[in-house]
């Protein structure tokens, strides 16, 4: 097994002798804590028979956990500076590939195809912060093959990921990753498992990607409206905030009568409502619609 990236040392060494400063639009904090690394492959559940893709390897830390534990690990970097730092620290894993692309933009269907002969890969991230959501609804959206997706984020967004009905972290987010996903909550991870430290404490979530829906609705875009429009203003009532939404082209008496045929008392709030829920009222208002 080479020398870890991840000691503090060897991460400032690396820093320093490459010149490299930390850039806050990409919201960069490398992992300095080798079992944090190691406890994040085991939670993803990394075996040699899988294909990872990395997103956002950074110097290439958690890279090197991955190509020890993995068949293949594919790592999309932004950043054109740390690529040939990537190249240096990953030099003896020739089951890597470094590709400098924004993962947004990056032609994920075909590296699963090249791959993974187009099976399930697992994805596995150190995300910055403030493209969480983008990336992970971008990767779930769109129906890939991917088997599971486990990624360190803000502590506050893990939590919200995984929420129930009630509970003040739960919104549009909750509902969203568990349309497609069973969400875990693996562990807590401290600033100081950082460089440079984040104000805010970390979470590991892991993410299994559903092959059969938990709910089916008559109208995906119209689920997710609601969803939308039922958490835009969380003090409104679930009526109120429907009423506002004149695209749905029904009454306030309609909206309380189909409130009232699901069994809900017409003060309800939408962070009441399970995803079950959510797609009875959907299909309740589909309904009305196409009468």
């Amino acid at each position: 097994m080479a020398e870890r990236i991840s000691t503090p040392s060897r991460t400032k060494q690396i820093i320093e002798e490459n010149s490299f400063y930390f850039k806050k639009n990409f919201g960069q904090n490398f992992l300095i804590d080798s079992n944090i690394l190691d406890n994040i492959a085991q939670c993803a559940g990394v075996t040699k028979e899988d294909c990872v893709l990395e997103i956002g390897p950074g110097i290439g830390s958690l890279t090197q956990v991955l190509a020890e534990t993995a068949r293949e690990v594919v790592a999309v970097e932004i950043d054109n500076t740390l690529i040939p730092i990537l190249n240096q620290t990953l030099n003896g894993y020739d089951n890597v590939e470094i590709l400098n692309q924004d993962i947004l933009k990056t032609d994920i269907d075909t590296i699963i195809e090249k791959k993974n002969g187009g099976k399930p890969i697992k994805v596995v991230a150190n995300l910055p912060y403030y493209i969480t959501t983008p990336i992970i609804m971008d990767l779930l959206e769109k129906e890939r093959h991917i088997d599971t997706i486990t990624v360190m984020v803000q502590k506050e967004v893990a939590e919200r990921m995984q929420a129930s009905p009630k509970e003040k972290e739960y919104g549009a987010l909750s509902i969203a990753v568990q349309y497609y996903c069973d969400a875990q909550l693996d562990m807590i991870v401290q600033p100081s498992c950082f460089m440079p430290r984040p104000k805010v404490a970390s979470a590991v979530i892991t993410l299994k990607v559903l092959t059969e829906r938990k709910v089916r609705t008559k109208d995906e875009s119209l689920f997710f409206h609601l969803v939308k429009c039922a958490f835009g203003q969380r003090r409104k009532t679930l009526l109120n905030s429907l009423n506002n939404q004149g695209e749905l082209n029904l009454s306030k008496e309609d909206l309380t009568s189909l409130i009232i045929s699901l069994g809900w008392d017409e003060r309800i709030r939408g962070e009441a409502l399970s995803i079950h829920e959510f797609a009875a009222l959907t299909d309740a208002i589909y309904d009305k619609q196409h009468q």
